[in-house]
């Protein structure tokens, strides 16, 4: 969606000789100089950004901000399609009702399902396509878990390894000393950050940290623990966040550069993607903002799906996706999880996700050999279980139905 196209300015109506009042024009100079000068103290995007981004649907926001390319390979590792049906109707608030019904209740922009390695539905809302990059939201989080397996299969980083020993800069050893990547992975630090997503308090919590144009500098100065680090789960974005940090120091590349080398190429995507930027030049928002195809998030899927594989050659190690497939210890606001990777609730199939705010899904079924890709602009968090309620019966439909 791009912004409404501005309308006609009205006429003014004026008696003969009468000027535009100056002091109201004096007014609107100062109030929109004031608005100017408050978002660059507060180092966050200008006015007119924010005001878009006040209006725009989630899918839309990307281009909003600065990005760092994330190159595909030259020649993309074929995707095969072999349409074959799915399950067309399913459970939905209690009523059976028609696939469609529920995807357009859920506001849903691109639906995909792949089985077996191959692509057999493909739907997209109009105006989108397989060429439109959509934003991953907190999928991130699942893709940067990937990176920090292939990290700690290159003896790079270790989960025991301490915060403050890898990013000295951050100064707080009292907090980043007690802070381990394992506590990070698994979303037990206990930084206390709240995973705020309500427009009202757009700097406070996580909302903040996706407007600063200096991530690091928020990270340094919200060094707080809200409980000891790993004794409890709690959904942090700045775990991940501090986990990109760390990715990049110990890799000595952007995020982006490293996505690309270790996976974007290897797996062989189909386009460039994008990953959004604290500022022009600066730091990936590692807990978000990969900008890319729904046909790629499949490929991703299939990746896991495929114990760590993409053509035969091992892109992840397979320790890895047994990592993300075991729960951890502590369950994060009541779900299983593991390494950045959500298990649904209740789930005896051995089926994870990688789950975005929005709406947005990339589920597998390693079992069924099931993919499923549902990107949207749904509510923030909004009928999470129940999607995967629907994803489930999909993939048990298909399994049902393999030869």
């Amino acid at each position: 969606m791009s912004l409404s196209p501005a309308l006609p300015e009205p006429s003014i109506r004026t008696k003969p000789n009468r000027r535009w009042p100056v002091p109201t024009a004096i007014g609107v100079a100062l109030a929109a100089g004031c608005a100017w000068t408050a978002t660059a103290i507060l180092d966050v995007p200008n006015p007119v950004t924010l005001v878009a981004l006040s209006v725009l649907k989630p899918s839309a926001v990307g281009a909003w901000f600065p990005s760092r390319v994330v190159r595909a390979p030259a020649q993309a590792r074929i995707l095969p399609s072999k349409p074959r049906p799915i399950l067309d109707r399913v459970v939905w608030k209690g009523q059976t009702v028609p696939l469609g019904t529920m995807l357009e209740a859920t506001h849903t922009n691109a639906f995909l399902v792949v089985q077996d390695g191959a692509l057999i539905h493909e739907w997209h809302r109009a105006g989108t396509g397989p060429a439109t990059l959509f934003p991953s939201w907190s999928v991130a989080k699942s893709i940067v878990s990937l990176l920090v397996g292939s990290a700690v299969a290159r003896g790079k980083l270790s989960e025991s390894d301490r915060v403050s020993n890898l990013l000295p800069e951050l100064r707080n050893a009292s907090v980043f000393g007690q802070i381990t990547v394992r506590d990070l992975l698994d979303m037990t630090s206990g930084i206390a950050v709240p995973e705020n997503y309500d427009p009202h308090h757009p700097l406070t919590g996580t909302a903040g940290m996706y407007l600063t144009r200096d991530v690091t500098a928020f990270v340094r100065e919200h060094a707080h623990l809200a409980f000891k680090p790993g004794s409890q789960g709690r959904y942090r974005s700045i775990d991940t966040e501090v986990l990109g940090l760390i990715l990049a120091r110990v890799e000595g590349v952007p995020l982006a550069d490293l996505l690309s080398e270790r996976i974007w190429k290897p797996m062989g995507a189909q386009t460039d993607a994008t990953w959004n930027l604290d500022r022009a030049g600066g730091v990936e928002k590692a807990f978000c903002c990969i900008n890319a195809t729904a046909r790629d998030f499949a490929r991703l899927g299939l990746l896991v799906a495929d114990q760590g594989r993409a053509g035969g050659a091992r892109i992840v190690p397979a320790r890895w996706i047994q990592r993300i497939a075991t729960p951890a210890r502590r369950a994060v606001d009541g779900w299983q999880y593991s390494a950045q990777w959500w298990h649904a609730p209740d789930s005896e199939d051995g089926d994870i996700s990688a789950i975005g705010v929005y709406g947005q899904y990339v589920y597998v079924n390693r079992n069924t050999g099931t993919v499923i890709v549902k990107l949207s602009d749904h509510g923030a968090e909004q009928d999470e279980v129940e999607t995967l309620t629907v994803m489930q019966a999909i993939a048990a439909n298909l399994a049902a139905g393999r030869p």
